[in-house]
Order: structure tokens, then C-alpha cells, then sequence
């Protein structure tokens, strides 16, 4: 079990668990966001500790707000455990793999320039977004696992926002595609179903416009394969968290968020923490 735990645990740096209230939201055309952070994850005596990187630019979209976002993530892996007697320790360091992301609203979030967006009161957005990796991670084929996963995924979503008064009610469905990792641990090649995710956020907005969510979501699939052979079982996940923005300024805001795997069918669960910092800039005046 310890073996499907581990690359479990592994795909945590991809992005294929990642809890992210505010997926489908509004903001004025040409501004921009820089956001810099660190997380860590713990799953039994293995640890990920990641810092990353991202920047976010919002667009036109034929009339609707998009955006486009780079996440470039670096992280430290440490860990061990035993297999059938054997001692198994995870110690990796160096660049994750980079992603990229670009989503539209479709319906609910017009393109405004910022005199416009301060008469905008949100209803319902309706939303959709495609995420994907670049295996440029550091790998080293004779490890079970890295910070690299020498694979891409690609990750179609679609999801909703509805306002009532200062709460936001959101539900957003994903799938998470993988492709074939043809190196691993020397020259097999590894290969895993899509994981199949929804996850639901009640936000609350403070008049300074800080807002806290607890957040949900559930995820199953991902069966494992080492050369077409299954080594673990479909996951089925549950976890619950929590989220928090604060307003330093107008420019500037620091967020602060958790979870906590609280089911796993293929103990595959993991809790975590993190702490970022954010700065915005531009718009169309």
C-alpha cells in the first residue's frame, strides 16, 4: 500500500488535489497579479515543502474577463518508510513543473475597465478553464518519486459562481488527464486513469473586502499502472479547508489557507498549509 501511496503522494506538486476558491471571479481587463507563496504537505512521514510563483494577467474574451496564469513552483521532498522490509526514503530538490492556465468567463463577468468594475455587482458567473504542466520538473529516473513528474496532465474544468449578499456560493467539476511517463525508475513506464473532481467553496465578504471559505472537495479515479500492471487500487479522496484574504492596501493582500484529507480509500490522504502574498497592478482606466 505504501508503494500507490507514494506516487499518490507524488502528484501532490502537480496540482491534481489543489482546493482553489475564486476559480471563476471578475476583475478589470489589463490588470495584473503577482503572487508569491509557500505550502507544505505532510502524508505519514513524508513531507513536500514547496515555494512558487505565479503571475495572472486578465483579459477580453469576446466581451467576458478571462485570464491567463503562469505558476512556476520549486519544492524539497523528504521522507521514509518501508516496503516489504525494505527501507524507501524520498529526498528530492529542485523545480517542479511549471503550468499554465488560461480560463474565460462565459457568462456573469463583462469585460470592464476599472471605473467600470466599481459598479459592478457580481450574480451568477458561469465559468471554464484548461490547465496543463510542462515536465521541465527535476527527475531522476532511478527514484520512486521526484519533484518532477517527467509527465504532463491536462486539466479541462468548469465551475459556477452565485452572489448572494456579501456570500459567494461556488461548484466546480475537473477532470485531471495524465500522460505516460516512459522513464521511470529506469526505462518502465508509468501510466494512471484521469482523476475525476468536484469541489464546492461558501465564501463570506467582509466590508474591507477581506473574505474567509470553507472549502470541500471530492475526488476518485487515478488507478496506477507500472507497465500496464495495476499498483494500487482507484483512489477515492475527501477533503475539507479553509481559506482567508486580507487587504493590506489597495495594492497588496496576504492569504492564508489549510486542509485536511479527512477519507481515503487507498491512504492516499495528506494535510496542508500555506501562506501567500499578493500584489496587483494596472487595468484599463
Amino acid at each position: 500500500m505504501l508503494f500507490g501511496a507514494l506516487l499518490a503522494f507524488a502528484s501532490i506538486s502537480s496540482y491534481a488535489q489543489e482546493i482553489e476558491a475564486r476559480a471563476y471571479s471578475n476583475a478589470p481587463i489589463g490588470m495584473s497579479f503577482v503572487t508569491g507563496g509557500i505550502a507544505q504537505a505532510k502524508s505519514g512521514s513524508y513531507t513536500l515543502n514547496t515555494q512558487a510563483l505565479s503571475l495572472t494577467h486578465v483579459i477580453d474574451v469576446a466581451g467576458q474577463s478571462g485570464r491567463l496564469t503562469l505558476v512556476v513552483p520549486y519544492s524539497e521532498l523528504t521522507g521514509t518508510g518501508r516496503v516489504g522490509g525494505q527501507t524507501i526514503n524520498a529526498s528530492a530538490e529542485g523545480l517542479s513543473d511549471p503550468m499554465i492556465k488560461a480560463s474565460v468567463n462565459l457568462y456573469g463577468a463583462p469585460a470592464l475597465t476599472n471605473s467600470e468594475f466599481q459598479n459592478y455587482q457580481q450574480d451568477l458567473i458561469i465559468g471554464a478553464s484548461i490547465a496543463a504542466t510542462i515536465p521541465w520538473g527535476e527527475y531522476n529516473n532511478n527514484q520512486m518519486i521526484n519533484v518532477g513528474a517527467n509527465r504532463s496532465l491536462i486539466q479541462p474544468a468548469m465551475g459556477f459562481s452565485q452572489a448572494v449578499g456579501p456570500w459567494r456560493l461556488e461548484l466546480a467539476g475537473m477532470a485531471t488527464i495524465y500522460t505516460s511517463n516512459t522513464s521511470y525508475l529506469g526505462s518502465n513506464t508509468l501510466s494512471q486513469n484521469p482523476i475525476y473532481s468536484g469541489e464546492t467553496h461558501v465564501i463570506y465578504y467582509f466590508p474591507n473586502t477581506a473574505w474567509i471559505s470553507a472549502d470541500a472537495t471530492y475526488y476518485t479515479g487515478g488507478q496506477t499502472y507500472i507497465n500496464g500492471n495495476p499498483v494500487n487500487g482507484v483512489q477515492e479522496n475527501w477533503r475539507f479547508g479553509s481559506t482567508l484574504s486580507y487587504p493590506i492596501n489597495k495594492q497588496n493582500s496576504i492569504r492564508l489557507s489549510g486542509s485536511k484529507g479527512v477519507y481515503s480509500r487507498t491512504d492516499t490522504s495528506y494535510n496542508a498549509v500555506g501562506i501567500s502574498w499578493q500584489y496587483r497592478w494596472g487595468g484599463t482606466p
